[in-house]
């Protein structure tokens, strides 16, 4: 096995795709908030005001970031509740319209669990695809045409699309997918958990509800995003007391959402510099991939694409041993579906794709991944998919 930055005693994080590690400044943030004395936001007293004007102004943050309004922002436990209160409230809502909810099929495991929850998917008489559920291509990316004839169907409540895919990087036609749901009346939830801190949000309007999570930016895992659009038909689809305007029950994480707001405002002000450096370096990958490693399948859009994301699948290894060996020699990538916690779970998302399922790797580059942990990753990764072939017996 070539040598990696294990023999010199450091490790190269590559997992970004789940989340960025927490930036310094946004420890620093919640230690600050967690020492403020800051008391219940919804009190009466001096410490309360403090916490409310706190609240008020991570609120403001977000809302900054995504082109909405401070009031528009709910601050969530994560981006998976998030993404599940963003799809069953508007449900909720829209109960009259009907129980159909259209989205794709390379969407994140949460939206597709809540729009089964909600009751919209029942599989038609052909068997190909559940009701509401559309396509994607070769590179992951939506038919736009079976799109719009989801959203023009009838019994639909709302559509769900992601900016871009948490897994292969690729954006998807956000502007005019939106435009035809509006055009038929249905309300659209905007998944950018992935894109938060690497697309420009305030370019992507007319949706009625956005959703992310502050691990995306290097924020605690514990704070998700929920921005309710003005007008959105959105209904609480929880129990909820008087806390964030009746939206999200429980006395607010301040010290979370502050380090959360922290660490978006941090990564926001970055973007224009750090978002084409790791482009580039993610192009460097996919080049290097493909000169270095025999038999392997570069996944997703080369070019309209979120910037910190790379996956491919080599031929001849599973995808636990590939991760798990590139992780002794130092190097921590991702594998299987990102939705799951365990790596031999297939993705669904490349199953969708009709790409490879098997011996995958998922790369995801963060603030911190330089041009030397790139090149050093190109070093050993020939090597250790030859001896794990070489192990298998592998042609």
């Amino acid at each position: 096995m070539r040598e990696g930055p294990q023999q010199e005693g450091r490790r190269v994080f590559l997992d970004g795709s789940a989340g960025e590690p927490l930036r310094p400044e946004a420890v620093d943030a919640w230690v600050a908030a967690a020492g403020a004395g800051w008391g219940d936001p919804l009190a009466l007293h001096h410490p309360g005001r403090q916490a409310a004007m706190a609240l008020d102004g991570c609120r403001a943050a977000v809302a900054d970031v995504v082109g909405a309004r401070p009031e528009d922002v709910v601050f969530t436990g994560s981006a998976a509740q998030a993404r599940r209160a963003a799809v069953a409230g508007l449900a909720l809502g829209r109960r009259r319209a009907g129980t159909t909810v259209v989205t794709t099929t390379v969407e994140h495991s949460a939206v597709l669990a809540a729009a089964d929850e909600v009751g919209g998917f029942t599989d038609p008489a052909d068997g190909d695809l559940p009701a509401g559920r559309v396509g994607v291509d070769a590179l992951g990316r939506l038919d736009l045409d079976q799109w719009r004839a989801a959203v023009a169907g009838p019994g639909v409540a709302l559509a769900c699309l992601q900016v871009g895919n948490h897994e292969v990087g690729t954006r998807q036609p956000v502007e005019p997918a939106v435009e035809a749901a509006v055009a038929a009346g249905v309300p659209v939830v905007l998944d950018a958990t992935a894109a938060f801190g690497r697309v420009d949000l305030r370019a992507l309007t007319g949706w009625s509800a956005l959703v992310g999570g502050a691990d995306a930016v290097g924020g605690p895992a514990s704070v998700g995003f929920l921005v309710l659009a003005r007008g959105s038909r959105w209904r609480p689809p929880h129990p909820v007391d008087d806390y964030q305007d009746g939206r999200w029950p429980g006395t607010p994480d301040l010290p979370g959402i502050v380090a959360a707001t922290t660490a978006l405002d941090a990564t926001e002000r970055e973007r224009p510099t750090t978002g084409p450096r790791i482009a580039a370096l993610v192009d460097r990958l996919r080049a290097g991939v493909a000169d270095r490693v025999p038999l392997v399948e570069l996944v997703g859009d080369p070019v309209d694409r979120l910037p910190h994301l790379l996956t491919f699948s080599v031929l001849y290894v599973t995808g636990e041993a590939l991760a798990t060996e590139l992780d002794r020699a130092g190097f921590a990538v991702g594998s299987g579906s990102a939705c799951s916690s365990r790596s031999e779970v297939p993705s669904h998302v490349l199953a969708a794709m009709g790409a490879l399922t098997s011996g995958n790797v998922r790369l995801g580059l963060t603030r911190d991944t330089t041009a030397d942990d790139v090149e050093a990753f190109l070093d050993v990764l020939p090597g250790t998919v030859a001896e794990l072939r070489d192990r298998l017996g592998a042609p």
